[in-house]
């Protein structure tokens, strides 16, 4: 044995091969923690000092290679400067260096994922091999940092620098097919065959009949791109990925600049100009909030992974109501495995929810996802039914009829006496009370909320209600199928709106106010694009539907009259609002081409909207005032309502923690992910100042923007919602 560590071992063969093999002790995954690093480092100086070697290769024991570097250490490191960062990374590079200097060859056998710092890992040795069922990618621009481990450096040299661009810009995962093409890897191989063909490629390499040191110097060396290839690759692709990022999330224009400012130096050079530039990036608030993202989305997984473990299995699924949201539930369980009956009381809304899903099969053709064999072996997952014929075998059974209590209530009962009696019932709506739904069941403990968004095919979240009686078992199995369908599900108490309708309302609430005084709304909406959001909130009305605006909007009047009186339809004062005035004109948004906007067809056939005189009248009538309003009175008038009320859904214990309140936020409704959450935003501003600017707003506005007596006291006590190391 050359090393013994508890992530990495190095051990010589019979053939004076090193294998120095990650297998972090304790966990599941490699990742490479600030620890694993240190040991990498005593690993690499034993190698060194053990003479005779003809040759090393690098493996896994885990079933990925590496994920990647411990992102949980990031806040804490981010924090400490771009002094210390760079100095870090330069450490770094220097082991990473001396893995590529060994005085013999060196292979990585490429057993599963690997990500990130483990890509980087790879980059460094001759030649790779890969199995087939492996990926590996450099994403660090969805994490608004860059590859800063030399794969900006390594991987232009390796690739060519249009490839480079595309995987690291686009912070893609690349199948084994795709990295061999690109020349990342030298040879795929089955999963049992890997060791062998690595340990083949090194005894060759070895006794002179492949070139490693011609490979290594290749990328030591500047690219060899004259002055021309350099602007036509490097200028083409940065306005490209700067039209496809956006203004907000600068990682991948950045990355760019680094793989050019390094094109035409060796590596120590291009190196330092990847430290610095990784630095700079990791102290802006878009890395820090999308660190704390990717830790959020971390902590929601773990959750429903054990509600998972609890489950009953949930094999045979039924929707009942096959519209288009029917249809997109089928197509949504079709598609990932799990059969789905799709039952209505009429063969014309069957027909409906069968072309919906159809539609959506058919454009994953398109994309070339799906062969069309495997579209029709898939579509054979729903099966379109006018009875309860076969709902005796059914494990769980989303019921996504008409939103009204009558209706619903009338066919819950009457599946309920259908089913099997440890059959889940889950009803799809995204404001009735669960609890009250549940008055009339025998069994009220295997019902549950499971409410999706639409378009159900792209909306990663679903809410999962528990009810006042819902047992724990309903909860699981509901969990587990809503993970089962590609979906991220959070967990949430009942009350009127539950988490997501509850927090968007008041932020409508204050569109509603802005627009009583005076504001113009195609302003309010570019604003409020500009800052983030992926409409604005009169574009996001017509996309809802004025008319289920209203129903939600009486709901929430009603469960929070104090607050959300004027939600009902009727304005501060008792004027009309704006939502109102739409409704009441027979504008509803998207479903009639008429709402805030008029909409007509682009060439694909989807609704594009048009400015309309009739709407802007419209809106001027409710208005009792003309105000001049700056882009950050328009910002806080609409974000501090939304912020409040996640507060309480909080405090109220309608939302387990501040990480799933934030991640249902961003799935839901499109929260700008760069700004991390309501609760980030808050902790950004520091409680105290939000408490601050809030009771301002209340004094003029109303209890809308009043906070609550706990997030005074959290001011006064300096507390925030993401204590250290999740807050600078």
């Amino acid at each position: 044995m050359i090393y013994q560590g508890s992530a990495i071992t190095v051990s010589r063969g019979d053939d004076d091969v090193a294998t120095l093999t990650f297998d972090l002790q304790g966990e599941s995954v490699n990742k490479l923690s600030g620890a694993v690093i240190s040991e990498l480092d005593e690993a690499v100086k034993a190698i060194q000092a053990d003479k005779g070697l003809k040759g090393l290769m690098l493996t896994s024991a885990k079933d990925a290679f590496i994920v990647g570097a411990d992102i949980t250490e990031f806040q804490t490191m981010f924090g400490k400067g771009a002094e210390f960062l760079e100095s870090m990374l330069h450490r770094v590079h220097g082991i990473f260096n001396a893995i590529e200097d060994l005085p013999f060859p060196t292979v990585t056998a490429i057993n599963g994922l690997a990500l990130g710092g483990g890509c980087e890992v790879l980059l460094t040795t001759d030649f790779r091999v890969m199995s087939d069922k492996a990926q590996i990618g450099l994403p660090e621009t969805q994490l608004g940092i860059l590859p800063g481990w030399g794969g900006c450096v390594r991987l232009p040299r390796l690739i060519g620098a249009d490839n480079a661009i595309e995987w690291i810009a686009g912070g893609t995962q690349n199948k084994a097919t795709v990295a061999l093409k690109m020349g990342a890897v030298d040879a795929v191989v089955p999963a049992e065959q890997l060791e062998e063909a690595a340990r083949d490629i090194l005894i060759r390499a070895f006794a002179g009949e492949l070139d490693y040191r011609a490979r290594r110097e290749e990328k030591q060396q500047p690219l060899t791109l004259n002055p021309i290839e350099q602007m036509m690759v490097f200028e083409t692709a940065k306005g490209y990925v700067a039209g496809k990022a956006g203004p907000h999330y600068p990682a991948p224009v950045e990355a760019i600049k680094v793989i050019q400012k390094g094109a035409g130096e060796e590596r120590a050079r291009a190196q330092a100009i990847e430290a610095k530039a990784f630095a700079k990036l990791a102290m802006t608030d878009v890395a820090f909030n999308l660190v704390g993202l990717f830790m959020n989305d971390q902590v929601v997984k773990k959750k429903g992974s054990q509600y998972e473990k609890q489950a009953r299995p949930v094999k045979q699924t039924a929707v009942l109501g096959a519209g288009i949201m029917g249809g997109g539930i089928a197509y949504q369980s079709a598609s990932k495995g799990t059969p789905i009956l799709m039952k209505d009381i009429k063969d014309d809304a069957i027909e409906l929810g069968l072309k919906e899903a159809r539609k959506l099969f058919a454009k994953q053709v398109e994309r070339k996802k799906l062969t069309t064999e495997q579209m029709a072996e898939k579509l054979t997952n729903i099966r379109p039914t006018l009875s309860y014929g076969d709902f005796g075998h059914v494990d769980l059974v989303v019921e996504a009829v008409v939103e009204n209590p009558k209706v619903k209530d009338a066919v819950l009962t009457e599946v309920e006496g259908l089913v099997g009696e440890e059959t889940i019932l889950a009803s799809n709506t995204s404001t009735i009370s669960i609890t009250r739904l549940a008055k009339n069941l025998k069994r009220p403990e295997n019902f549950c909320g499971m409410h999706f968004f639409n378009p159900v095919h792209r909306m990663p979240l679903v809410e999962v209600i528990r009810g006042e009686k819902t047992g724990d078992a309903a909860v699981a199995a509901t969990v587990a199928y809503a993970r089962a369908m590609g979906k991220t599900p959070i967990v949430v108490n009942d009350c009127p709106g539950f988490l997501v309708n509850r927090v968007l309302f008041p932020y409508f609430g204050g569109f509603s106010l802005l627009m009583q005084q005076g504001a113009d709304f195609q302003r309010v909406d570019k604003i409020m694009e500009r800052f983030g959001w992926p409409m604005g909130p009169a574009y996001l009305l017509d996309v809802v539907g004025l008319d289920t605006a209203v129903h939600a909007g009486e709901v929430m009047a009603e469960g929070f009259p104090a607050r959300m009186g004027s939600l009902g339809g009727e304005a501060k004062g008792g004027d009309k609002s704006a939502i109102q005035a739409m409704f009441e004109n027979d504008r509803l948004g998207q479903k009639n081409d008429k709402g805030f906007y008029a909409y007509e067809e682009d060439r694909k056939g989807k609704p594009k909207k048009v400015s309309d005189e009739t709407a802007i009248d419209l809106i001027k009538s409710v208005a009792k005032e003309t105000r001049e309003f700056s882009d950050e009175d328009i910002i806080t008038r609409m974000m501090v309502p939304l912020c409040l009320e996640t507060v309480r859904c909080l405090e109220d214990d309608i939302v387990g923690s501040a990480a799933e309140a934030d991640m249902a936020l961003i799935y839901g409704i499109g929260f700008p992910p760069f700004r991390g959450g309501a609760l980030r935003y808050i902790d950004a501003m520091g409680v105290d100042a939000f408490v601050k600017l809030a009771d301002g707003l209340a004094e003029a506005l109303g209890p809308l923007y009043a906070p609550t007596e706990k997030l005074r006291e959290m001011a006064k006590a300096g507390e925030v919602f993401y204590p250290a190391p999740a807050q600078r």
